[in-house]
């Protein structure tokens, strides 16, 4: 796994899809300094759908209540959370469809979705407006649709990470996506297809690395007494915990619990990081003994695992190969 082209990638993504969503803002009459207002029937003389005014009605209505910068700091992130999702999936065969979003077969830069796109079956999806843009050879729209298809259809599955979107965010969703220089195209070519299948790590790192320069700001912000605030305090203090240290934890939290009822050394030679206990006084050995004969009584199935930080999931993954 290289982390240098990891780390650098998501910086990057980061700055390119503030700039690509405050873009889409910024044609839907929405400037941090400058919003037309939200009754506005056309935007720079194109008239907008009854759909769109409805979606750009909520969107004013939020940047006015969150401030601008926060709104489309929070639609860059979503797009960015979602894609990172989809192609961990993709590599890892887990999409329900099996059908790749972002790559062909080679794994180039050559979505597989868009020529199955006649025959993929999402909910939502308008099998006649797919026909029509195909007929058209407009991939980029059609490339759109298929997406936003896809991760409301993936709220089936993942509620908790892919919350069915129909709001303003659909209005602020990337332009020119096709691009090898888009955010998807250099997702495929900086970071190589190896990185996506060693469990969740690279998800871990990828959030990490993402928010680095909200980390740095927030911390060179302290020393000017700026305090931290709601928005900053998960980029300042969200860290992603390394592969060893999570074994560290996990050995000698839950192995250990296991062991000490049910001593076994062939499945603590698998425990790199599992460490013997240190010689005690006879008194504390007796209290030791005790707690060991309760740890004997368990079952597996009583054992309840909490990560109560809960990231990427890194800690639960390994949990479950432990258990296992």
């Amino acid at each position: 796994m290289n982390k240098t082209s990891i780390k650098n990638y998501a910086i990057w993504a980061r700055n390119e899809l503030i700039s690509r969503v405050s873009q889409k803002a910024f044609e839907y009459g929405v400037e941090k300094d400058n919003i037309i207002p939200s009754d506005a029937d056309s935007i720079n003389g194109r008239l907008l759908s009854e759909e769109e005014k409805k979606k750009r009605q909520a969107l004013v209505g939020e940047v006015k209540r969150k401030g601008y910068d926060q709104v489309i700091e929070e639609v860059a992130y979503t797009w960015f959370n979602r894609f990172i999702a989809l192609r961990f999936m993709e590599v890892n065969n887990y999409l329900p469809d099996k059908v790749r979003l972002f790559t062909n077969e080679n794994n180039e830069f050559k979505p597989q979705i868009i020529d199955e796109a006649l025959h993929i079956e999402l909910s939502g999806l308008d099998k006649n407006h797919v026909f029509e843009l195909k007929e058209a050879n407009n991939n980029e729209e059609l490339y759109k649709e298929l997406l936003l298809a896809t991760c409301n259809d993936m709220s089936r599955y993942l509620p908790g990470m892919f919350k069915p979107i129909s709001d303003y965010m659909t209005l602020l969703f990337p332009s020119n996506l096709l691009r090898e220089e888009s955010v998807l195209g250099r997702l495929i070519s900086d970071i190589d297809e190896d990185s996506w299948t060693d469990q969740v790590q690279i998800i871990g790192w990828l959030y990490q690395y993402y928010n680095t320069e909200l980390k740095d700001k927030t911390f060179s912000d302290l020393k000017k007494n700026i305090k931290i605030n709601k928005n900053t305090i998960a980029p300042a203090t969200q860290l992603f915990t390394p592969d060893w240290i999570v074994r560290y934890m996990t050995e000698n939290s839950l192995g250990r619990l296991w062991l000490d009822g049910h001593p076994n050394t062939e499945i603590k030679s698998n425990w790199k990081y599992y460490l013997d206990e240190a010689e005690q006084e006879e008194a504390v050995s007796v209290e030791l003994g005790k707690i060991k004969a309760e740890h004997a009584k368990l079952k597996l199935e009583d054992i309840k695992f909490l990560d109560p930080c809960m990231g990427s999931g890194h800690i639960l993954v390994y949990a479950f190969d432990v258990f296992m």
